[in-house]
């Protein structure tokens, strides 16, 4: 009795599995189309990351070492430089020199974005990061910079 009890339950649990399998085998499919149509992305997608500017297009990054000291992953360097009265970069006393990111190490956690107490560093919607060479997944600061002045509206965004 008990072994017929027992094949009974394996045939249900069966049965369950291929009513799932059906039902999802008849359902429409839900595809993107990438390449040509623009990509949605969610409100909180975490894409490659951008460094800011301020209004004035300063860099608003002050050297402060907090993202690289919150990132698990051990994958941002840095090298700070004073600014000068001749040669004022950003807002702070300190400037960036060095701004790099190994996204062969970065894991997309976030935690260098809610460090920053600036809001220098972002994340921005930059999907497209594979590549064959890992050299070319060190980003460094010009990379990420926003550039300046700001696109206007009539122009056309620079490709990179």
């Amino acid at each position: 009795m008990a072994k017929s009890a027992g094949v009974l339950d394996a045939a249900a649990a069966i049965a369950k599995g291929l009513g799932v399998t059906f039902r999802e085998l008849l359902s429409p499919t839900v595809t993107e189309d990438y390449p040509d149509s623009p990509v949605r992305f969610q409100e909180r997608f975490r894409g490659g990351h951008v460094l800011q500017r301020d209004e004035e297009g300063m860099e608003k990054c002050v050297a402060c070492f907090l993202c690289a000291a919150a990132c698990p992953a051990n994958c941002i360097y840095i090298e700070a430089a004073e600014n000068t009265e001749e040669k004022r970069i950003s807002g702070g006393e300190r400037y960036a020199e060095v701004y790099n990111i190994d996204y062969n190490r970065c894991i997309f956690c976030g935690y260098c974005v809610e460090a920053c107490p600036t809001d220098a560093i972002t994340h921005g919607h930059d999907f497209e990061l594979a590549d064959y060479d890992t050299a070319s997944l060190i980003k460094r600061k010009e990379d990420m910079l926003v550039p300046w002045p700001p696109a206007q509206k009539d122009q056309p965004v620079r490709q990179r």
